[in-house]
């Protein structure tokens, strides 16, 4: 990703987290904001539906437009729980150069750990 890229997610993310106070009559961020964690949660759930409808309609450009809808709405959710694209981005570097399988494969592992099964 690009530094234009990290610099465009970075501001998204200041936006967010500036409007979030604001006058809910005023801002969507503040709108949904106000409703709290399960209206947040329900409007990614929205956008990531309409992101597999338009890749399963294969419309290029309504699945580039429904990936920004449900990347600003996961920053919002991620602003509700105090991180940043900063945080995705260290995450998906850390797991750079890894097999997907093989990051699977430990997620799991540890999850059984935590369990204790």
């Amino acid at each position: 990703m690009s530094a234009t890229s990290n610099d465009t997610l970075a501001r998204l993310a200041a936006v967010i987290a500036a409007r979030r106070g604001d006058d809910p009559d005023k801002s969507y961020v503040a709108r949904l904001s106000a409703k709290g964690v399960d209206a947040i949660l329900k409007k990614v759930g929205e956008e990531a539906t309409e992101v597999v409808m338009a890749a399963k309609d294969g419309d290029r450009a309504r699945l580039t437009a429904e990936v920004a809808d449900l990347w600003f709405h996961s920053m919002i959710a991620l602003a509700h729980f105090g991180l940043s694209p900063a945080d995705v981005l260290a995450e998906l570097e850390r797991r750079e150069g890894q097999s997907g399988l093989e990051e699977f494969a430990l997620r799991n592992a540890d999850r059984r750990d935590q369990e204790g099964t």
